[in-house]
């Protein structure tokens, strides 16, 4: 199980890396070079969604990678009209930071028959967004307020909240588009007050600021926009993951 291997690598200290495709942007060349420096860099999981759908590849990039490669497959859906049964889990995101009744339960009320009736391993995951100094594709998507960047606390006692509500992992998330990461005194204050995985994104475009993520506490680094940019990024990064 996913979730299963999550929990056994944070009591180990191995750290994941995961590698965020938005079907909306990926054509088969970039799709193929990306899939192939991921299996050359050992990538840990695919994580599949965007915060819009503009065509119809969802479907097609979850069974290109699938077809050539092992790593898993998460959907990370940014709506629940990116749902599909080819992946091999989903990460079921409730915006705990934010105050948005559907981003926290509504749109999972409509997805939870398809959900119940599919294959997919579900993650439940407390989503919270942390402002990185400039509106982001999801801080405006979601309508909600992201936690300021220098409110350790605030951070800290809403992923307590999260943990005590029963998510299975934590995902602090700068956004897409994110000018700054989330801070590393913020990781290290919200890893230190839970005893879930903690899975880091958003404004990550260096090996260097993985490397910082890593140390300050995430279990896990995610990676997209960057990559879109320069695939050559994810040997990079891999290379930080256990330094």
């Amino acid at each position: 199980m996913i979730y299963q291997a999550l929990l056994t690598g944070r009591s180990s200290g191995k750290k994941s890396f995961a590698v965020l495709i938005d079907p909306d942007k990926y054509q088969p060349e970039l799709l193929s070079r990306v899939v192939k420096l991921s299996v050359e860099a050992c990538v840990d999981f695919f994580f599949i969604g965007g915060s819009l759908l503009i065509n119809d590849n969802h479907d097609r990039v979850i069974s290109h990678i699938r077809e050539h490669c092992r790593i898993p497959v998460l959907l990370f859906p940014g709506n629940n009209l990116q749902l599909s049964n080819k992946a091999h889990g989903i990460l079921l995101l409730s915006l705990i930071s934010g105050r948005n009744p559907e981003m926290l339960i509504g749109r999972h009320v409509i997805s939870a028959p398809y959900l119940k009736a599919s294959n997919l391993e579900i993650l439940p995951t407390g989503y919270m967004l942390i402002d990185s100094g400039s509106m982001t594709t999801v801080n405006y998507m979601s309508n909600t307020t992201p936690i300021p960047a220098g409110k350790d606390d605030i951070a800290v006692c809403t992923a307590m909240a999260g943990e005590m509500l029963g998510m299975k992992l934590i995902y602090m998330d700068a956004g897409s588009g994110a000018q700054n990461a989330v801070p590393p005194t913020m990781i290290r204050s919200v890893k230190n007050a839970i005893g879930l995985p903690l899975i880091i994104g958003g404004g990550i475009t260096t090996p260097s600021l993985a490397k910082t993520a890593f140390d300050s506490g995430a279990d896990m680094v995610v990676v997209g926009n960057a990559i879109e940019k320069d695939p050559s990024l994810i040997t990079g990064i891999a290379g930080v993951r256990g330094t």
